[in-house]
């Protein structure tokens, strides 16, 4: 039987809104222990994803103000997220292709789960594991998983 996004997924995931501080994008990444938060609008839909690398190389290294930048500012806004019903191989090709290490899934625009890297690496075994994890860091030609 084929593993579907559903299965692997971290269900509810933490989210921010897009008005919020990065700071507070910051402690709530630390409090959860998550690099990222998918980003939404005030009606729960998705609009961007913002990760702790977001934080350190468009805040930090630029040495703008964590208090008075908005998540907004800073987040990626061009998410490709994944369905929870959508074949798993499929959901790990589209982070292949896209370098990511993290996808939002949605449901009707909205955030119900998150799949990681890490998440994928723990559902498939240790061989298919590494493959995985060089493929998401090094474009590959193609990939099998499950």
């Amino acid at each position: 039987m084929q593993k579907l996004v559903r299965d692997a997924m971290t269900a509810n995931p933490r989210t921010i809104r897009r008005e919020a501080t990065v700071k507070e994008a910051a402690m709530l990444m630390a409090e959860q222990d998550v690099g990222a938060l998918p980003v939404v609008d005030s009606d729960q839909i998705l609009v961007g994803i913002i990760t702790d690398r977001d934080i350190a190389l468009r805040v930090v290294a630029t040495g703008r103000d964590p208090l008075s930048t908005r998540v907004q500012e800073i987040a990626t806004t061009t998410v490709s997220p994944a369905y929870p019903d959508e074949p798993l191989g499929e959901a790990v090709e589209q982070m292949v292709y896209r370098q990511v290490r993290r996808l939002p899934v949605i449901d009707n625009d909205r955030v119900v789960g998150m799949l990681a890297q890490a998440d994928v690496v723990h559902d498939i075994g240790d061989k298919k594991a590494g493959k995985l994890v060089d493929a998401i860091s090094h474009p590959a030609p193609s990939l099998s998983i499950p």
